[in-house]
């Protein structure tokens, strides 16, 4: 009889372990999804309590987008989002890893069509992230800078406003301009964003990725489709 009551101990034991590791996932987590070549940061506030996740994530077209079909089990954690995007709302799916430190999920992310699919991991944000980054980042202003194309010199104006991650704006010198800043983003030291411009009966998607410095901006940019890309160095207007 005490055998029996060890063995159903033991079974219990090993049946909480992977609630208990799931549990681990509950907090703030950031990281970076590729979407066409450009780095879209997202946020994932995430809460786990019997094998249920739920919360929200921000940074995707639609945000904050809230956690939808949310499971934790031994495999991981599972979770659905909808976002809009062109018009079009798509249910965009996570599998996620936990890794064993606890300091990490590894995501793979896609639509649930199969039309779309990424990798991203995520990290878990300390408490003094935010204040942090708010501290090292401020890209609020007009940058000033040109990029070559086919040797020729083109000025741009990019005009920023930031608040809590998201940037809005828009940029002086292209064929369509002021060109209204889409998708913008801010995380840590990076900003990304895209912009729509037509040359020659065309519409192309710019995608702008920045990397913040003192008092400048280098910017790589190029079309969404890979076909050119350059870089260029922005510098904040009268710094």
């Amino acid at each position: 009889m005490k055998g029996i009551i060890r063995l159903v101990g033991l079974l219990a034991l090993l049946a909480a372990i992977p609630a208990a590791r799931a549990a681990d996932a509950n907090g703030t987590w950031k990281g970076s999804v590729d979407v066409n070549g450009g780095s879209m940061p997202l946020v994932f506030h995430l809460t786990v309590a019997n094998g249920t996740v739920t919360g929200t994530i921000e940074g995707m077209p639609t945000t904050p987008a809230e956690i939808h079909e949310g499971k934790a089990d031994a495999d991981g954690i599972t979770f659905s989002a909808n976002s809009d995007y062109q018009g079009q709302t798509y249910k965009v799916v996570f599998h996620g890893k936990l890794a064993p430190a606890g300091d990490e999920i590894a995501f793979t992310v896609g639509t649930d069509d199969g039309s779309w699919s990424s990798q991203m991991t995520v990290e878990r944000a300390s408490a003094a992230a935010p204040a942090a980054a708010a501290a090292a980042v401020d890209v609020n202003g007009a940058w000033k800078g040109a990029f070559d194309y086919n040797g020729t010199s083109v000025p741009q104006v990019i005009h920023l406003t930031a608040a809590n991650g998201v940037v809005t704006g828009t940029v002086e010198g292209l064929p369509t301009t002021p060109a209204e800043i889409h998708e913008g983003k801010i995380d840590g030291g990076t900003v990304t964003f895209w912009v729509n411009t037509d040359y020659q009966g065309t519409t192309y998607k710019l995608i702008y990725k920045g990397k913040v410095a003192a008092g400048q901006i280098v910017f790589t940019l190029g079309v969404d489709d890979g076909s050119w890309s350059t870089q260029m160095t922005a510098t904040k207007a009268g710094a």
